[in-house]
């Protein structure tokens, strides 16, 4: 699996790299075929999922605790919360919560007039959506599978392949489940390597803004380096020491320039933002899940709501992986209230602070940004909102600061996942070898670099959204083998203590369910 995953990499990169045209042509007709044709499909799965979950959730199973009845967490509930956001999120969050809402404002869905009232109303809105429930559930189901059948059904390894087992068998072991390990090395690859890639130009563009340093490749290659030393040496040390330390050390930054963002920048403005964009959410939820505009064209679904659905797709399988190793203890209730409420709490804060802020900006007519992002690009409008904010040139050190730390921890899990993904029989509870987890590191911030500089980023970005076509359908195999384990294993007498509940609650399930075994299945 490993140099199978090798040489995929290199055999899709190389010819981005000599004919990036060409290859970019072919990406995006693959793209627009697939949102085209099959847009439809990635927004009914997205919500089969969520529904899923919230069944879950309420119902005995949500009980359900992933490994003994006497084992304790790992971790405390802070590193885990920490870890499983910083993994999942990265740098997008701090990236896009500044100027997303440009996007939906210079262009809005439902036929709205653009730069209107209603069009800044829905741009506040969208991001919610976008961050909210619906991603995080995408996440939490592998997660969910892979934890169960790693830590309640003992199963020595921890792959994609493993979460599948309940429907294809033992072909996990065979060619098929290669085939499904692969594609999600390769997905993980193309989507950590963008988040890199496309991050790098913003920092570069704050420190030419705050050094006598000059943007450009020497610049944005020694960013590159420093990043790769930083979350090379985080996966090195492992999930205790590194990982853990890095990921609480990134929240409390977090929670240290959104505190200060709060309290300097239009409070009143961003809190009332903030509760009128959430209530437009709850309102309109199920109309912005469907929302498909066949007569009038707009094409905003295909360009946002089913881009991001395939984004968040193509990283579920390595956010779930990483979770699960993580989240032994735990239940199948705590762990969906911990990434989609907890998970969409973090990054709709983010929207609050930064993105309302911006929003202020230019409908006070202080600064441009709209117009900002349209001629400059991402980054300038980003800068530009950040050093608009007393002590501006603070609040641009610590964001910059805080992308970097976001970044590495979503690149060092993804380093770990993918040796501990490609190392052949590891023990249980056991590490990658530390060679194998830096080596990978290695390959994340090479192919960021060179395919930054052949124009072949937009590619690989690109391919990963087409890469979450086919997980689709193994994100569904899983959803099913998850069902059929906790069948088994709950009302069949399975050979794993599968529930954990006290008397009273055994008494209120037996009365529900009198003619059913109790709730607690022995061993």
């Amino acid at each position: 699996m490993f140099w199978f995953s090798v040489v995929l990499v290199t055999a899709i990169c190389v010819p981005v790299l000599l004919a990036p045209e060409r290859g970019q042509q072919a990406l995006d007709s693959l793209l627009g075929f697939l949102t085209g044709q099959f847009g439809w499909l990635y927004l009914w799965f997205a919500a089969a999922v969520a529904g899923f979950l919230a069944w879950l959730a309420f119902s005995r199973y949500g009980r359900v605790k992933f490994g003994g009845r006497d084992d304790k967490p790992e971790f405390s509930t802070h590193s885990w919360l920490s870890m499983i956001f910083t993994s999942g999120i990265g740098g997008g969050i701090v990236y896009w919560g500044a100027i997303e809402w440009s996007y939906y404002y210079t262009a809005p869905p439902m036929g709205i007039e653009p730069r209107s009232t209603e069009a800044a109303d829905w741009a506040a809105t969208y991001p919610l959506f976008h961050w909210g429930f619906t991603a995080w559930g995408l996440f939490c189901l592998p997660a969910l599978a892979l934890a169960y059948v790693y830590h309640v059904r003992k199963q020595p390894t921890l792959r994609l392949s493993d979460a599948c087992r309940g429907v294809i068998g033992d072909r996990a072991d065979g060619w098929l489940g290669g085939l499904i390990d692969v594609l999600f090395i390769f997905g993980l690859i193309g989507a950590a390597g963008t988040s890199l890639g496309l991050e790098v130009p913003l920092v570069s563009e704050g420190i030419a803004a705050m050094t006598p340093l000059e943007k450009g490749t020497p610049l944005d290659i020694g960013i590159v380096v420093i990043w790769t030393v930083l979350f090379g040496a985080s996966v090195f040390l492992g999930l205790q020491k590194g990982l853990k330390r890095l990921a609480s050390f990134n929240v409390w930054l977090a929670l240290g320039l959104g505190l200060f963002i709060l309290v300097l920048g239009p409070t009143v403005f961003m809190i009332d933002t903030f509760t009128q964009s959430t209530g437009l959410l709850l309102q309109n939820f199920v109309k912005m899940s469907f929302y498909t505009d066949p007569v009038g064209g707009s094409g905003f679904e295909e360009t946002w709501t089913i881009f991001y659905w395939g984004w968040w797709i193509a990283y579920a399988p390595f956010v779930g992986l990483f979770t699960a190793k993580i989240s032994k203890g735990r239940t199948i209730r705590g762990m969906i209230g911990a990434m989609c409420l907890a998970g969409s709490a973090g990054c709709w804060l983010a929207f609050m602070l930064l993105g309302n802020t911006s929003l202020y900006y230019e409908i006070n007519k202080l600064v441009p940004v709209s117009d900002i992002v349209q001629q400059d690009g991402d980054a300038a409008g980003i800068i530009a909102t950040l050093a608009n904010l007393p002590f501006g040139a603070f609040a641009v050190v610590a964001f910059l600061l805080l992308m970097v730390v976001f970044l590495a921890t979503t690149l060092d899990s993804s380093a770990y996942t993918m040796a501990a993904v490609a190392s052949k029989d590891l023990p249980r509870d056991a590490n990658p070898a530390r060679w194998h987890r830096v080596f990978w590191a290695i390959v994340l911030a090479g192919v960021s670099i060179v395919l930054m500089y052949t124009g072949g980023l937009e590619a690989l970005q690109t391919l990963s959204i087409v890469t979450a076509f086919p997980l689709i359908f193994v994100l569904a195999l899983v959803g099913v083998s998850l069902g059929k384990w906790l069948r088994a294993d709950v009302h069949g007498g399975g050979a794993m203590p599968a529930l954990i509940a006290g008397p009273a609650q055994q008494r209120e399930d037996q009365a529900e369910e009198s003619a059913e075994e109790p709730v607690a299945a022995s061993s």
